[in-house]
C-alpha cells in the first residue's frame, strides 16, 4: 500500500544564546489546535524537497532553498481506525531562510526554546523523536495511532518504550 506523502521542516535559530524552533497552531484541518512544524503534502510527481519549500514559502512567507533542508526522519503514521490520515513524512531541519516569518490562514506561528519544547501540545509521537531530530539526529519510525485519533499507541523502535503492535482496546476506545 502506498501511503499519501507529506513533508515537514523545523526551522532553528539561536535568539540571545537560546536554540529556538519555529512552530505553527494549526488553524484548520488535520490537527487543528496542535503545534506542528512547517510542511504540508506532496503534489504528484513533487520531490519532497521542493514541497518543503513550497510548504514553508505557503505556510510563513519564508524562503528556503533546497540545499538549505537536513533530512533527520521518515515517519510512518497509521491510523487503522481512520485510514485515509495514514502517511508517510519527509522530516527536514533548516537554519538559513530568507525574510521573517508571518502567519498564514493556516497555522499561527511562534518560536518556542528547544530545551523546553512544548511536547503536550503537540502529536503524542513527537515526545519520542522530536528532541533527538532537533538535534540532526535521524530517525526511520513508524507510528500508529489509538481511537483517539491522537495518541501513539505503537511504533517499530523498541527504544521509545512503545509496544510493537497496539494493545488489546487503543483501536476500538474501550
Amino acid at each position: 500500500m502506498v501511503l499519501p506523502q507529506v513533508c515537514v521542516t523545523y526551522l532553528l535559530r539561536e535568539s540571545e544564546g537560546v536554540l529556538e524552533v519555529l512552530l505553527g497552531k494549526k488553524r484548520r484541518g488535520l490537527g487543528v489546535g496542535k503545534l506542528v512544524g512547517l510542511g504540508g503534502k506532496l503534489h504528484p510527481g513533487e520531490h519532497p524537497r521542493s514541497a518543503a519549500v513550497r510548504e514553508i514559502d505557503e505556510e510563513s512567507g519564508l524562503f528556503v532553498a533546497k540545499e538549505s533542508l537536513q533530512p533527520v526522519g521518515m515517519l510512518t503514521y497509521l491510523f487503522p481506525t481512520k485510514p485515509a490520515w495514514s502517511q508517510e513524512s519527509w522530516v527536514y531541519l533548516c537554519r538559513d531562510w530568507i525574510g521573517e516569518p508571518v502567519d498564514s490562514d493556516e497555522l499561527s506561528l511562534s518560536w518556542y526554546s528547544v530545551a523546553k519544547l512544548p511536547l503536550g501540545e503537540m502529536w503524542s509521537d513527537a515526545q519520542f523523536w522530536l528532541p533527538a531530530a532537533l538535534r540532526g539526529t535521524f530517525t526511520r519510525t513508524s507510528f500508529v495511532f489509538g481511537a483517539d485519533l491522537s495518541t501513539a499507541v505503537a511504533c517499530d523502535n523498541p527504544d521509545f518504550g512503545l509496544p510493537a503492535v497496539p494493545p488489546p482496546g487503543s483501536l476500538t476506545g474501550e
